[in-house]
């Protein structure tokens, strides 16, 4: 089989993460919750899934001087990534995110930047050739908007396809929309960038179909439970989720995004990937944590084999 690379570009952080009965509301104090601390940060979920799944992966971020930093880097290095562009900031710190996680799975993040905000494309140009030579381009909106416009650019103009996961939500400009071959929005961002209110699937068929029609080729509205909805040559099909007990959601769209990027640079059609993706997220929201959660492909390969056993019941 001949797999395209992926080259990841984005955030790392150092996930700090409470499991509550519920997200407290402002100047409530919850006691009695369980901690732990976990690597995460979208681009880091992003390219861990990628490298567990199978896939072909180059990650591009920025971490801090510091014992997060070095930890994520041998972390990295632990999954198979190369960290040759994981570069390190003497100026700022560590990324880190503050998770809250209720009893349904649910969450809250505050993300600390630190040296996420400081990869900007004189960061790349060492990275440029490999980038030009890659099958797919995978980003999220936790590092500058500066740098996501000329990565983007930068690869569609060398025939690479991008793949731009847009979180956390954030205003998108034709051109970045005009570089973009797949946008995979959760419900809010969807709302944010179509200007259609989405609740059910219905509603996000709508915003789907309006985000392709601002130039993007392929959209993918994931639902949660309730699964994707994808936009494709301006038609749309739903992908029913797989139905399991979510325990925690923090990494499930990052998941998501990284085993679409190995679906598809395996060959595998539109649909196929979501679905293959649609698997890979459901398996993460069973799990704590962001990158702990992540599953391996031979797990993939397994609550595939489950599933297809269920439906031939």
């Amino acid at each position: 089989m001949d797999i395209k690379k992926i080259v990841v570009v984005g955030s790392t952080n150092m996930d700090m993460v409470v499991k509550t009965s519920h997200i407290p509301v402002p100047g409530e104090t919850v006691l009695g919750g369980s901690f732990l601390m976990n690597p995460g940060g979208k681009g880091a979920n992003q390219a861990v899934t990628v490298a567990r799944l199978g896939g072909d992966v180059l990650f591009i971020s920025k971490v801090g001087n510091d014992v997060f930093g070095k930890q994520s880097s041998q972390l990295f290095e632990e999954e198979g990534i190369n960290t040759f562009h994981v570069l390190s900031d003497d100026e700022l710190p560590s990324g880190v995110a503050l998770i809250t996680v209720d009893e349904s799975g649910e969450n809250s993040i505050v993300v600390a930047s630190g040296a996420n905000g400081n990869l900007y494309p004189d960061d790349l140009k060492d990275a440029l050739t490999e980038i030009a030579g890659a099958g797919f381009l995978l980003m999220q909106l936790e590092i500058p908007m500066e740098t996501v416009h000329f990565v983007a650019g930068y690869a569609a103009s060398k025939g690479v396809r991008v793949i731009l996961n847009p979180a956390p939500a954030n205003t998108l400009s034709p051109g970045l929309l005009a570089n973009t071959d797949i946008i995979t929005p959760n419900k809010k961002e969807a709302e944010m960038i179509s200007g259609i209110k989405v609740t059910n699937i219905e509603s996000a068929k709508k915003a789907a179909k309006a985000i392709y029609n601002m130039g993007v080729k392929n959209v993918v509205v994931t639902m949660g439970a309730m699964g994707a909805v994808i936009c494709q040559e301006g038609k749309t099909l739903v992908i029913p989720a797989q139905q399991v007990e979510a325990v925690d959601t923090t990494a499930a769209g990052d998941v998501f995004n990284g085993a679409l990027a190995v679906a598809l640079s395996e060959g595998k059609v539109f649909s196929d990937a979501v679905e293959f993706a649609n698997i890979a997220a459901a398996i993460s929201v069973t799990r704590m944590g962001a990158q702990s959660s992540i599953p391996y492909r031979n797990e993939f390969i397994a609550s595939s084999m489950k599933t297809e056993g269920l439906k031939k019941k």
